[in-house]
Formats: C-alpha cells, sequence, structure tokens
C-alpha cells in the first residue's frame, strides 16, 4: 500500500480544497460527522440544489463520468480525494447519491443516447432528482422475489406497459422526479429471467407516494404503490425478461455508494467516556470500558487500512476487489455496538436528545435509531456474508430450491 498522493492525486487535492474553502462551511472538530440532511426540510433541499449547481459549474459533479455526459473524465481515485475533503465541511448531503450513484450509471450503461441528452446533465446538475424501487414487502434481500408486475397493453400498439403492484423502502421517493424500477414481466420463466426494467417520471398518474416514519422521526423512505401505471416501451432499460442483469449493474453501484457507516466512532466514544464517571470514578479507568474501546480502535484501524488497499488499487487505474462488502458488515455492526454501549454508559441521561443538552450533541442517542438501518441499507448483513463467503473464501452456496423453477408455481411445488 502506498499512503502518499501521487504529484497528479496532490495537484488535484490542492485544487479540491482550494474550492471547498471558498464556497463552503468547515466543520469543528469538536462537531460530528452527522449527516448534514433534514428528510423533510424544504430549504435543505433547496440548498443541496444550488451546492450540486456549483460543484458542477466547477468539475467537480461526476468526476468520473465520460466527458461527453458532463463530466470530468477523472480516475476513481479522484472521486475518493474529493469526497475526503469534502467530508470536513457541513453541506447538505442526501439526496443525490442514490440517483448520481446507482439510478444514472444504469441509464449510462442502457439508455439511449437521445434520453442520454435529456437526462443526465440535469441529474448531474442537481435539477432532477432520482430514486431506485427495488424492494418490495415480500421481496428484500431476495430481490428477483419482487411481485410487482408490468404487462403490455393489448388495447394499443403495444408499446407501453401497465404497472401495478408496490415497493416499499424507496429512499427520496417523496421528493424525486424519476425512478428506475425492476419489475416481473413474465411469471411463467425462473424468478431472475422473468424481470424487466423501466424509468418512470415519479409524477406519472396512478403513482401514490406514502412516508414512511422512521423511529428517529425522520420520514426517508417511502412506500410507492402502482394502479394501472402507463410506461411506454421506449423507456425500457435493457431487454425484455433481462432486468436481471441491468439490476447487478445498480446494485454494484449500490455497494460502492452505501460503503462506510456513519459515526459515531471509536474517536468519539473516547470522547464520550473522557466526558463520565462509573461509580464516582472516570469511565476510562474501568477495566470493560477499556476493553470495549481497544476492540472498536482496533477494528476502526483494520477498517481504514482495509479502505487504503481500495484506495491504492485505485489509484493504481485497478478495480477494488471485495473490500467494499466487507467494510459493510464490521463497520455496521461496529455502529451500532457502539451507539448501544454509549446510551449504556449515559445512563439516564440517555433520555435527553437535544443536541444543546446531551453530550456528545446526542449524536449516541442518535445513532441508536439510525444504526440498525445501516446493517440493511445497500445489502443485509447476511447477503454481505454469503457474497464473502462465496465469492472471496469460495466455500459452497446455499441451496435454493426455487431458482430453477418457475416463479407461478405454488410455493409447495418449489
Amino acid at each position: 500500500m502506498d499512503f502518499n498522493d501521487t504529484p497528479d492525486e496532490a495537484r488535484f487535492r490542492a485544487e479540491v480544497r482550494a474550492f471547498l474553502q471558498a464556497h463552503a462551511t468547515l466543520r469543528r472538530p469538536d462537531e460530528p460527522e452527522a449527516r448534514q440532511r433534514d428528510e423533510d426540510g424544504a430549504d435543505s433541499l433547496a440548498r443541496a440544489k444550488a451546492w450540486q449547481a456549483k460543484k458542477f459549474d466547477a468539475g467537480f459533479a461526476g468526476i468520473t463520468w465520460d466527458k461527453r455526459w458532463h463530466g470530468r473524465g477523472g480516475t476513481p481515485i479522484q472521486q475518493v480525494i474529493y469526497n475526503q475533503e469534502e467530508s470536513r465541511y457541513v453541506l447538505p448531503r442526501g439526496f443525490f447519491e442514490i440517483g448520481l450513484g446507482m439510478c444514472l450509471p444504469t441509464m449510462i450503461a442502457y439508455a439511449a443516447p437521445a434520453q442520454l441528452e435529456r437526462f443526465v446533465r440535469p441529474a448531474l446538475r442537481g435539477e432532477e432528482i432520482w430514486c431506485q424501487l427495488f424492494s418490495e414487502p415480500a421481496a428484500g434481500s431476495d430481490v428477483a422475489g419482487l411481485r410487482t408486475r408490468a404487462e403490455r397493453d393489448r388495447t394499443g400498439d403495444g408499446s407501453d406497459w401497465i404497472l401495478n403492484g408496490q415497493k416499499i423502502w424507496t429512499s427520496g421517493a417523496h421528493y424525486c422526479d424519476w425512478g428506475i424500477v425492476l419489475v416481473r414481466t413474465d411469471p411463467s420463466v425462473p424468478k431472475h429471467a422473468g424481470l424487466t426494467m423501466f424509468f418512470m417520471a415519479m409524477n406519472s398518474p396512478g403513482i401514490e407516494v406514502r412516508p414512511i416514519r422512521q423511529i428517529s422521526g425522520a420520514s426517508h423512505f417511502n412506500e410507492v404503490f402502482f394502479t394501472n401505471v402507463r410506461v411506454p416501451d421506449a423507456q425500457r432499460l435493457g431487454p425484455v425478461g433481462g432486468g436481471w442483469k441491468v439490476s447487478i449493474t445498480t446494485l454494484m453501484n449500490e455497494r460502492l455508494a452505501v460503503g462506510q457507516s456513519p459515526g459515531p466512532d471509536a474517536p468519539d466514544m473516547l470522547r464520550l467516556v473522557k466526558a463520565l464517571k462509573i461509580d464516582g470514578r472516570p469511565a476510562l479507568e474501568d477495566a470493560a470500558v477499556r476493553d470495549r474501546l481497544a476492540d472498536w480502535f482496533v477494528q476502526a484501524e483494520g477498517l481504514k487500512y482495509t479502505r487504503f488497499r481500495t484506495m491504492t488499487a485505485l489509484s493504481r487505474g485497478q478495480t477494488s476487489g471485495p473490500e467494499a462488502s466487507i467494510t459493510k458488515v464490521v463497520s455496521a455492526t461496529k455502529l451500532q455496538q457502539i451507539a448501544s454501549f454509549g446510551m449504556d454508559l449515559l445512563g439516564m441521561a440517555g433520555v435527553v436528545s437535544d443536541p444543546a443538552l446531551a453530550p456528545v450533541q446526542a449524536w449516541f442517542q442518535q445513532a441508536l435509531l439510525y444504526a440498525p438501518g445501516m446493517r440493511i441499507a445497500g445489502g443485509t448483513d447476511e447477503i454481505l456474508r454469503n457474497i464473502i463467503a462465496e465469492r472471496v473464501l469460495g466455500l459452497p452456496g446455499d441451496v435454493r430450491v426455487d431458482k430453477d423453477r418457475p416463479f407461478n408455481e405454488p410455493v409447495a411445488a418449489r
């Protein structure tokens, strides 16, 4: 591993720093690196769009994208460098990651050139926002088990499809303009073979978006219902029945986009411990506390150097390995453990959720509520462990009795 920037990388980092120093506010060292996002705030969305436009105009939106699609034509390591520098600033985040990280790369891979001319620039500049419509009440980790269906409109010339069904956990659907949707077009073939991908306007007649109130009080994701929604065949991505292959493009980009969990992390736990006492003595003197801290610091260092391996590969123009899956499995679990232990240490003070009154700006209280979701978003722990076991360690795959059977066969026959 090489921890130093090359001369070209150093020049790019200096360019990024100059841009951020001129246009953004540096985060204070004692300020939690919480996600700067108010999912329900129109003001926050407006600020995010304004910031995205600034990034686009300065050449920092779509850093790795081809110049013909309004990108910079840069390298993956340049994107890593930009993300590192931007994380040090207080900025509105959380509105464009899915669209630019997952949906638009899928569009670029499968949409017609005229469609890309229409959609890429507005998305990259923050004028239009995209969502991903995959998960369903009965198809979460097993996306191929989805039941939302699309049938050709037999009353016309067959150039339209009619969609009916339901999606769930759709992040940002309540403020998105467009979405990519995976549906079942042929239930008579095995589940992976009967899927097709489309893109669609989220204000299409027949679409109903219902925000889901989360335990944290926010409403970032939604249920989405489709009732006789008409989608032109021209908005199909890939061949009919080829939706699983198209979705793999999206899911692989999702692995890269989700990655590391937000804090609090081991250094934040140390800061909390230094401010607390156990039985009248500094909490840092407690052997059990020190043991847990040591564990998390070791994990944090392991994750850091694993990410460095990825960065080194990107810097050399290589494709990164399974690090994204490994990083997410470890970091999401660690986050939940740290949040829970922090609340244990706070005791009765844990009920105080006002950032102005609670230690470390109530970060541990907030983390306890959002940490479980990090073990689901972008692939559950179980799915990622299967990927690591089967594709990295070469272990036998799980038994999948329904893999080669028609989807519409009765369950008992599978």
